[in-house]
């Protein structure tokens, strides 16, 4: 079936060697159960969901362990090194989530969302810690998705480094403000983009709504990453719909093309009276 035949036809993001059919990866944090979050990744539609090695309670109250509650055949692992403040830290952690992976026959073992945080308050990337976490991780065969500020020079860098995608923050961690400087994404996308269409670029954190995931698609990026959006909705299920919805919808606007901003009114219906 063609494209215009079948308008939500569109080509799978590819990020190294790993084909994914959904452009929203969700993470597995916040939820006030095994259950609520079993649910909401279902409803979302992801096929890869990120789960923070360093971070995640594997555990709950009851002694259940996460990953009963994760569809090892349905969904691909991606473990991030969220909580890391060096660059050590950071390549120990993606390690243990490595042979964590591996035990369980999971394809995410060879990747890793890479995260370095410069302090506690703010939760934004350390840049001279990030490129040198993701050189050593590159060299130890790992493909790596970096989160990064929306900075294009740092972003070129990690790149250089050999980062399978470079993830720009839309707004810090977890703060909701959605995509607060969109210049910068898209200087971003150019600078990864030059000499490789191709290359992925995801916006990860900031996200607070469904309108943020769309802004985001629109804007060309070819995926987002979120978590607490979805959550810690007042109602999780909900969001994750929304969300879903919400990267659909962006995408396809996106590849559409928009009409341009014009400073004044364009009759939308011909004005001489003929059918046009």
């Amino acid at each position: 079936m063609s494209t215009a035949a079948n308008p939500s036809a569109d080509a799978r993001i590819k990020i190294g060697s790993h084909t994914l059919r959904s452009r929203l990866i969700v993470g597995t944090g916040k939820y006030e159960t095994f259950e609520q979050m079993q649910e909401c990744l279902e409803i979302s539609g992801a096929d890869v969901i990120t789960v923070a090695v360093r971070r995640e309670r594997l555990v709950d109250a009851d002694g259940r362990n996460i990953l009963d509650f994760i569809d090892l055949d349905q969904y691909t692992i991606l473990p991030n090194t969220a909580g890391c403040f060096t660059a050590e830290d950071a390549v120990r952690v993606a390690r243990l989530g490595r042979e964590i992976l591996r035990g369980l026959e999971n394809p995410g073992a060879d990747w890793v969302k890479l995260e370095v945080l410069g302090d506690t308050k703010t939760l934004l990337p350390d840049p001279i810690a990030t490129v040198e976490a993701c050189r050593q991780l590159v060299e130890d065969g790992f493909q790596v998705l970096c989160y990064t500020s929306d900075d294009p020079i740092t972003a070129r860098r990690l790149k250089d480094a050999g980062a399978s995608s470079v993830m720009p923050a839309g707004s810090p961690i977890g703060s909701g403000q959605g995509i607060l400087n969109p210049n910068n994404i898209r200087i971003c996308m150019e600078y990864l983009r030059e000499g490789d269409p191709d290359y992925p670029v995801i916006v990860d954190a900031g996200v607070g709504t469904a309108s943020d995931v769309a802004a985001a698609m629109e804007l060309g990026c070819d995926g987002v990453l979120l978590n607490t959006a979805i959550a810690s909705a007042k109602n999780p299920h909900l969001m994750a719909d929304a969300m879903r919805q919400a990267c659909i919808a962006g995408r396809q606007a996106f590849l559409a093309g928009r009409i341009p901003r014009k400073l004044y009114a364009t009759a939308s219906s011909p004005v001489d009276g003929t059918i046009q």
